[in-house]
């Protein structure tokens, strides 16, 4: 069984929480972080676990909102050949005594580090949960990165190794979905005053 120690991590200085596991180091402590994101990175595996706080998007159905932002996220970060992989349907659930709406999608997509070219693009798998806080107005998008394809070319070849990962299991690490579904499941507002509402 995976040995990964999960604790309760705060976010936004405290204001939110998520549970995920201690190996993914907060990005903000190596570089610049948009102040509406919270990053996390597990350099040795490639994968990334990432919190961003959004305007809500209103035009936007509840129904596929996921899917809808996964494949913005494929735009903004030009991705090549991307392939839903799965999405689920609306399930509410209550962060506090708020009932919130939550839509999930899992997506491959062929992605360049920021600064590297076509050439040395990785195939990741991206999970993507789009929790809708339509009280505060706002679209919480939890994201994880996990790499399916390595390219020789990316930077991440010199840490991780080229071609395919060893399974995070084998590894003895929990798998990112696994990570990703404690990093939703656990998510906790702990005041609301951080919307400004």
């Amino acid at each position: 069984m995976p040995e990964d120690i999960c604790t309760e991590r705060p976010l936004y200085g405290g204001s939110i929480s998520s549970t995920f596991p201690v190996r993914f180091q907060d990005v903000s402590n190596i570089r610049q972080v948009p102040d509406h994101q919270e990053a996390f990175v597990d350099p040795s595996r490639d994968e990334s676990l990432i919190f961003e706080l959004l305007d809500l998007k209103p035009d936007v159905n509840d129904n596929g909102s996921a899917v809808w932002f996964l494949q913005d996220l494929a735009n903004e970060q030009d991705a090549q050949g991307f392939t839903l992989v799965e999405q689920s349907g609306v399930v509410e659930v209550p962060i506090g005594n708020v009932s919130v709406v939550v839509t999930t999608a899992i997506g491959q997509m062929g992605i360049s580090k920021a600064r590297q070219g076509r050439e040395a693009q990785n195939v990741v798998q991206v999970y993507l949960a789009n929790l809708r806080l339509k009280n505060v107005g706002t679209d919480v998008l939890v994201v994880g990165y996990e790499p399916i394809l390595i390219s020789p070319l990316s930077e991440s070849a010199a840490t991780v190794g080229a071609g395919l990962p060893a399974p995070a299991a084998q590894s003895g690490f929990l798998p990112m979905a696994e990570v990703f579904k404690l990093a939703v499941f656990n998510f906790k507002v702990n005041d609301w005053n951080l919307f400004g509402n």
